[in-house]
C-alpha cells in the first residue's frame, strides 16, 4: 500500500483554487460557464436519492446512527437517503465500493476509527484513507471505559495495572475483534503502561462483555451506552475512561489521564465523501448534516449513545488527522497485520 499523504484529511472551504485552474487552462470565459455551472450544481443538490455506504452488519451502532441522522436529512432535502450495508473485512469491503464511486456528491460513507485503523493493519487495501476521502461531518463521539470483572478485586486503573504487572501475561482483556477499537485500546494501554496483559478476542462485543461478567476475562473496553446496566447492577467494575477529561454521563469516573497513564481513546461515526467531490457540494453536504444534527429529536437519539458533535468539516477533519496519528503507532507497535 502506498504511503498516505500527512497533508490529507484538510476542509475544503471554497472553490477558488478550482477556478483558478480552470482559468488558466480553458480562459477567462470558460470560466465564467464552469463557475456557473458548477453553482448550479450546487444548488440542484440533492436532487436524487443520495446513497450512503455503511460498511458494517445492519443493527449496529454505526448503522443506527447513520439511519438516524440520514432520515432526517432525507426530511430536510425532501431526497431520499438510501443506505446500503456492506460489512465485512474490518469495513474495507465497504469503503472499497465507496472509494469506486463517483464523486458527484451522491455517494457517502459512513466511518468509525476502523477506517482509519485498517490502513495500516491491511497490507494490499486498493484506496487510501487521506488521499480518496474528505470529511463531510461527525455524528458522534464518545470515549471508552475500562471495566473488569469483579473477581480481579480492582477499582482503579493503577490497581489494574498493578495486578498486570504482579501476573504478566495472566491478567486479560475481550475484544470485538482483532484490530478493533478495543482491542486497540487494551494495546495502547499495554505500550502506555509497560505491562503485559493478554488479548482474548471475540466475535462481537456481546460476548466479549459476557466473558467480563462471568469471570473468564479480566476487563473489557466498551462504551458507556453499551456498559451502563453492567456497572449499575455491578455485573463490572468501571475501572477508567479513555475520555481526556471526565464526562457528564460519568463524573463519578476517573479518566487514565488522572492516573498518569496517557490512554485516550475517542470512538467517533461520522460520514465521508469521495476527495474530489465539487467544493460547493460537499459545502452543502456537511451543511445538511449540520442542520440535521440541530434537530431537538435528533440530538436525543444521538445523546442516548454518546455525545453529539457539532458536525463541521472542521471539526470531523481534526479527529480523523488526531485518531490516524495515533492508531498508526498503535498498530505498527503491536505488528497488526492482515492480508
Amino acid at each position: 500500500m502506498s504511503t498516505p499523504n500527512r497533508n490529507q484529511y484538510r476542509p475544503v472551504h471554497s472553490s477558488a483554487r478550482l477556478y483558478t485552474r480552470a482559468c488558466v487552462a480553458l480562459g477567462c470565459t470558460a470560466l465564467l460557464a464552469l463557475a456557473w455551472i458548477g453553482e448550479a450544481g450546487a444548488q440542484a443538490w440533492p436532487d436524487r436519492p443520495v446513497r450512503v455506504i455503511v460498511p458494517f452488519t445492519a443493527g449496529g451502532s454505526a448503522d443506527v446512527l447513520t439511519r438516524i441522522v440520514c432520515d432526517e436529512m432525507s426530511r430536510l432535502s425532501g431526497q431520499p437517503f438510501v443506505i446500503e450495508n456492506k460489512p465485512g473485512a474490518g469495513g474495507t469491503i465497504g469503503t472499497t465500493q465507496a472509494a469506486k464511486a463517483p464523486a458527484d456528491g451522491y455517494t457517502l460513507l459512513t466511518v468509525t476509527p476502523s477506517f482509519v485503523i485498517t490502513q495500516y493493519a491491511y497490507e494490499n487495501l486498493t484506496y487510501d484513507t487521506r488521499k480518496d476521502f474528505t470529511p463531510v461531518g461527525m455524528v458522534l463521539t464518545t470515549p471508552l471505559v475500562l471495566v473488569a470483572t469483579p473477581t480481579l478485586n480492582v477499582r482503579t486503573a493503577q490497581g489494574f495495572i498493578d495486578a498486570a504487572k504482579a501476573k504478566p501475561g495472566r491478567v486479560t482483556y475481550s475484544s470485538s475483534g482483532i484490530g478493533s477499537v478495543p482491542h486497540l485500546a487494551g494495546e495502547l494501554l499495554k505500550q502506555q503502561a509497560g505491562v503485559d496483559i493478554l488479548h482474548v478476542p471475540f466475535g462481537g462485543g456481546a460476548p466479549a462483555l459476557t466473558a467480563v461478567v462471568a469471570g473468564q476475562v479480566s476487563g473489557y473496553f466498551g462504551t458507556p451506552i453499551e456498559l451502563d446496566s453492567f456497572i449499575k447492577a455491578g455485573k463490572v467494575i468501571a475501572i477508567a475512561s479513555t475520555a481526556p477529561a471526565r464526562t457528564p454521563s460519568m463524573p463519578d469516573l476517573p479518566t487514565f489521564n488522572e492516573s498518569g497513564v496517557k490512554v485516550e481513546v475517542i470512538h467517533f461515526t461520522g460520514l465521508v465523501a469521495r476527495s474530489v467531490t465539487p467544493p460547493d457540494v460537499l459545502a452543502r453536504m456537511s451543511a445538511l448534516v449540520q442542520r440535521a444534527l440541530q434537530s431537538k429529536d435528533v440530538r436525543a437519539k444521538i445523546a442516548q449513545n454518546g455525545d453529539v458533535p457539532v458536525g463541521t468539516i472542521d471539526e470531523a477533519a481534526g479527529i480523523l488527522r488526531k485518531e490516524d496519528a495515533r492508531w498508526e503507532k498503535v498498530v505498527k507497535a503491536a505488528h497488526i497485520t492482515f492480508n
